[in-house]
């Protein structure tokens, strides 16, 4: 099979996320690429205070990723297509927040994708910023809201805390992005997490045509059980993208679990993934 997966992470995470889905995939045969987008992954710059005992500065340090924008999140994902062109088919995989740059990522350049996936992923293609789907009454029971600390406007990002010494607080991350993975082995994970997220990764409008986005074969994978985007969410986005672009509607797939699959279970998540390219 000449396929590639480009695998697009979402807020706060790296490629590193993807890793045991990496090694599911290359067991069927399968080939993947995953992306740290700009801020994330080992070029993660950290708030001064972040590792520091007591975490001074914390709330009120500004982040060094204030100035990123949307079209530089697209612009990083945009030069790995390129690099794979060689590929008879390259499918654009993006979790959570990462769908709003790989939508424009497609929309600047729909040549490069084959087809396009998205894992309880952001679709602008009614609602052009991620915040106005986060505001729904869709999204209202949703448990990751309440964990950003500072003041988004005044640190130039949205930030949490995973090194946070409060035990509820991390219960609370736990359960809104991970609450199937055990609390005994969710450490692992929030420790690879970094605490910004560039604040046009949710506020920057995007706008999607059907002549370039639209058409691109696409798929959702809905997580059944996920407390970040909601289940509710999730259908809204797919039905909204549908009405706006009702020629190429979305293929969906249902996993069962969290917000993060590739976490608890990667196997399901690489065969779900490879449903998506036939």
């Amino acid at each position: 099979m000449n396929t590639i997966f480009l695998l697009v992470h979402g807020a706060w995470h790296s490629s590193w996320q993807w890793s045991a889905t990496q090694r599911e995939l290359a067991a069927r045969g399968a080939t993947s690429l995953a992306l740290d987008l700009p801020g994330h992954g080992f070029a993660a710059p950290h708030p001064t205070g972040y590792l520091t005992p007591g975490q001074p500065g914390l709330a009120t340090e500004k982040s060094a990723l204030a100035t990123l924008t949307m079209r530089d999140n697209a612009d990083a994902i945009v030069q790995a297509l390129q690099g794979l062109r060689q590929y008879n088919q390259v499918i654009l995989v993006s979790h959570s927040a990462g769908g709003g740059p790989a939508a424009l990522a497609a929309e600047l350049a729909p040549h490069l994708i084959d087809r396009q996936v998205y894992l309880s992923a952001f679709v602008p293609a009614a609602r052009p910023t991620f915040h106005d789907y986060l505001s729904t009454p869709e999204q209202a029971s949703n448990k990751g809201g309440n964990l950003t600390i500072g003041d988004p406007a005044e640190l130039g990002a949205f930030r949490i805390n995973p090194l946070s010494p409060d035990p509820d607080y991390l219960e609370r991350l736990r359960f809104a992005y991970y609450q199937d993975v055990p609390a005994e082995s969710f450490a692992r994970w929030r420790l690879a997490l970094s605490p910004d997220l560039p604040p046009a990764v949710a506020t920057e409008a995007i706008t999607l045509s059907r002549n370039a986005w639209g058409r691109i074969p696409r798929h959702f994978i809905r997580l059944n059980e996920d407390q970040a985007l909601t289940p509710a969410l999730q259908d809204l986005m797919i039905a909204e993208a549908d009405q706006a672009m009702p020629a190429n509607p979305f293929t969906v797939h249902t996993l069962p679990g969290s917000h993060s699959p590739f976490a608890a279970r990667p196997a399901e998540l690489a065969q779900t993934l490879l449903a998506t390219s036939q």
